[in-house]
C-alpha cells in the first residue's frame, strides 16, 4: 500500500512540473492581433492580408463607418471584424496584440486600452505625438509588462543593417564623426495620400507636427541606435514652411542638427525633396557608407580607391524585412530585443525626447543643451 502510494505520489509530482514547463514554453502559430485604426496610409500593410503566417486579424477597430466600409471593400474583409469601440473589440476577441495605425495622438489612447489587458502593442512610428503622451505610454507598458514596439521602414531594410554590421562590428569607419539622414517625399498632398491620412498628417496635434515629426523621426531613431543610446549634448532646429497654402498649420521642412561627444548628426525632413528619399551618410575617419535605399550602398576608404558600390538583401543580413515578421519572432520568442533597437522603447523614448527640443529650438530660435 505504502509503495503504491508512493508511486502515485511520484506521478503526480512529474504531472506538476511537466504542465509547469509546458506553461513556460512561448506560444506557437500566427499572433492574434486587432487593428487599431486604419486612416494610416501604411494600414494596407496589415489589412491587404489579414491571414498570414505570423499574423491573423481578429478584430479591427474603426470609428469612422464610412472609412471602415471603403476598408471592408477594398480588402474584401468581412464586416463582422469591425468595430467602432476599441474597448469592445479588444473584450469580445481577446488579442495578444494591437498594431495602431490611426493618428499619431491616438497611440496614448491603444496603449491605454491595451496594456491593462496585458497585450502587446506595436505602433507607426513616431512612438508618441509629443514626449508626454510617450512617457506615459512607457509607464503604462512597464507597469503590466507588455512590449511596446515602434515601426520604422528603415528597421526592415538590408542596407541599414549592413550598415551597422559594418560600423559596430567591423570598425568600419573608424570614429565616426558625421552622419546625415535625408527623410522625406515631395510632400502629402503631392503624392497623394488620402483625405483620412492627410487631415491629421498636417493637423500639429494629432500628428505632433509636420514634416520635423513625420521624418525627423527616422534619423533620430537610426542615430540613437549608433550612439548606443547617449542623448545628444544639444538640438539645434531650423524648420520652413516653403507651402503655406497647401500645409498652413505646420511646418513642411526642417533641418535637425544633434551634437554628442565628437560626433555630429544631421537630420534633414522634408516634404520638398524632389523625390521620395529615405537614405543615411555616414563618415568616419578611416571610410564612409551611404546607405542610398534599401539595397544600394556606396562605400569608399583609405584602401579602397575609388568609390565602389554594394548591393545587399535579406539574404545576405538577419533582417526581417517586415514589422509582424519581426513582431511575430519576438513575441515566439525566436529574436530578442537589442539594447536600444530600432523598435524598443529604450530608443524611440529618446526620439521623442530628440523631436520635442527640436520643436523648442525651432520655435525660440535657439540651441537645446540637454541637461
Amino acid at each position: 500500500m505504502k509503495s503504491y502510494l508512493l508511486h502515485i505520489w511520484i506521478i503526480l509530482i512529474f504531472l506538476t512540473f511537466y504542465t509547469s514547463l509546458r506553461g513556460q514554453q512561448p506560444k506557437t502559430g500566427p499572433v492574434r492581433v486587432v487593428v487599431a485604426g486604419t486612416s494610416h496610409g501604411h494600414s494596407g500593410w496589415i489589412l491587404s492580408k489579414a491571414i498570414r503566417p505570423e499574423m491573423e486579424i481578429v478584430g479591427i477597430y474603426e470609428p469612422d463607418k464610412q472609412l471602415a466600409a471603403k476598408n471592408a471593400a477594398k480588402y474584401q474583409l468581412p464586416a463582422s471584424l469591425f468595430y467602432t469601440d476599441l474597448v469592445k473589440a479588444l473584450e469580445a476577441t481577446k488579442p495578444e496584440a494591437v498594431l495602431a495605425f490611426g493618428s499619431i495622438k491616438e497611440h496614448l489612447e491603444v496603449v491605454q486600452a491595451a496594456a491593462p489587458r496585458g497585450i502587446h502593442i506595436m505602433v507607426e512610428k513616431p512612438l508618441g505625438a509629443n514626449l508626454e503622451d510617450a512617457l506615459l505610454m512607457q509607464t503604462l507598458a512597464a507597469k503590466y509588462h507588455v512590449l511596446l514596439l515602434t515601426n520604422f521602414e528603415t528597421s526592415w531594410y538590408p542596407s541599414t543593417y549592413e550598415t551597422f554590421h559594418l560600423i559596430r562590428d567591423s570598425n568600419y569607419v573608424g570614429q565616426i564623426r558625421k552622419v546625415v539622414f535625408h527623410h522625406g517625399h515631395q510632400g502629402p498632398r503631392e503624392i497623394g495620400v488620402p483625405d483620412e491620412f492627410f487631415n491629421w498628417l498636417t493637423d500639429p496635434v494629432k500628428n505632433g507636427g509636420g514634416a520635423l515629426v513625420d521624418f525627423g523621426c527616422y534619423g533620430a531613431n537610426l542615430i540613437t541606435y549608433l550612439m548606443k543610446g547617449q542623448m545628444p549634448l544639444s538640438v539645434t532646429a531650423v524648420t520652413n514652411q516653403f507651402k503655406p497654402k497647401i500645409y498652413p498649420l505646420v511646418e513642411d521642412d526642417a533641418t535637425i542638427i544633434l551634437n554628442y561627444l565628437g560626433t555630429q548628426a544631421i537630420l534633414e525632413a522634408s516634404w520638398n525633396w524632389t523625390f521620395s528619399r529615405k537614405d543615411m551618410e555616414v563618415y568616419g575617419d578611416s571610410a564612409y557608407i551611404i546607405a542610398v535605399n534599401a539595397n544600394k550602398m556606396r562605400l569608399r576608404n583609405k584602401e579602397s580607391q575609388p568609390e565602389y558600390e554594394k548591393m545587399v538583401t535579406a539574404r545576405e543580413v538577419h533582417v526581417y524585412t517586415d514589422p509582424f515578421s519581426y513582431f511575430h519572432a519576438v513575441l515566439r520568442g525566436k529574436e530578442k530585443l537589442e539594447p536600444f533597437g530600432l523598435y524598443t522603447i529604450e530608443n524611440n523614448i529618446i526620439v521623442n525626447k530628440i523631436l520635442e527640443a527640436a520643436k523648442i529650438s525651432a520655435r525660440t530660435g535657439k540651441t537645446v543643451v540637454i541637461q
